[in-house]
């Protein structure tokens, strides 16, 4: 008996001592729990300030962006209603200059059948001059009747071949043989134009509507040929500036 209580006493310090050793572990264990959590809570901290930061600045470049799109989107607006202005002017001015022309042609056609040619008696009646033709094609053109348009346009060529109204004549045959649907015909009648007249302006667009025909055809070789002449031949005609856009979409 007093053996076992010896014992007990040695022991009763070494449960002792086993507890307190358990108590700071547990103390050591708690202090290093809370540095984590502190250190955690510090990196979650920056972590986010630098998301907000990051945040910040995308939303800085979406503002710049918006603005910088605004201001394209008021340019774009701005331009294209200064080029609307100008090809509204240039299509009064064509207008007009096609007025002006054709009013000078119906002079021209009145002076001609006002001031006949001289006869001799017995003689046949004067023949109507290059104008009086001309008008009178142009005249049938309008009213649909194409056939007796041409018909017109042949005889001027035929009487007056250096009329000054002779390359308009050319043109507007091919256009009658348009009208029908003779595309042939009109290519025809259209590059004579281009081979007869190459100094009229009526050239380049003859030979223009040579390559939209051909575009339309799907003969895509031909049409981008007859575009770049246009552009080499007339560089400075309305043509040209259409078949460069033409010769693009192409590409």
């Amino acid at each position: 008996m007093p053996r076992r209580g010896a014992r007990l006493l040695v022991a009763l310090p070494l449960v002792v001592a086993g507890c307190m050793a358990t108590k700071s572990d547990v103390t050591v264990l708690q202090q290093d729990i809370m540095l984590v959590r502190a250190e955690a809570a510090q990196s979650d901290s920056a972590r986010r300030q630098e998301i907000q930061r990051i945040m910040r600045s995308m939303q800085s470049l979406t503002d710049s962006m918006s603005a910088v799109a605004t201001r394209l989107t008021r340019l774009r607006a701005d331009v294209s209603g200064r080029f609307s202005a100008i090809e509204e002017d240039t299509r009064r001015l064509q207008e007009l200059a096609g007025q002006s022309q054709s009013r000078m042609q119906e002079l021209r056609a009145a002076v001609e059948s006002r001031v006949p040619a001289p006869t001799t008696p017995g003689s046949a009646a004067p023949a109507p001059g290059p104008n009086q033709l001309y008008q009178l094609g142009r005249d049938q053109l309008l009213r649909g009747s194409t056939a007796a348009a041409r018909t017109a346009f042949e005889d001027l060529l035929a009487r007056y071949p250096e009329a000054d109204v002779a390359a308009d004549a050319q043109f507007y045959i091919g256009e009658t043989h348009a009208a029908e649907g003779n595309a042939e015909a009109a290519d025809q009648a259209y590059a004579r134009v281009a081979s007869a007249y190459p100094r009229s302006p009526r050239a380049a667009t003859a030979t223009y509507k040579r390559a939209v025909a051909a575009e339309g055809a799907r003969r895509t070789r031909d049409a981008r040929r007859l575009y770049n002449e246009v552009i080499s031949k007339f560089p400075r005609s309305d043509e040209a500036a259409l078949a460069r856009d033409r010769l693009r979409d192409l590409q």
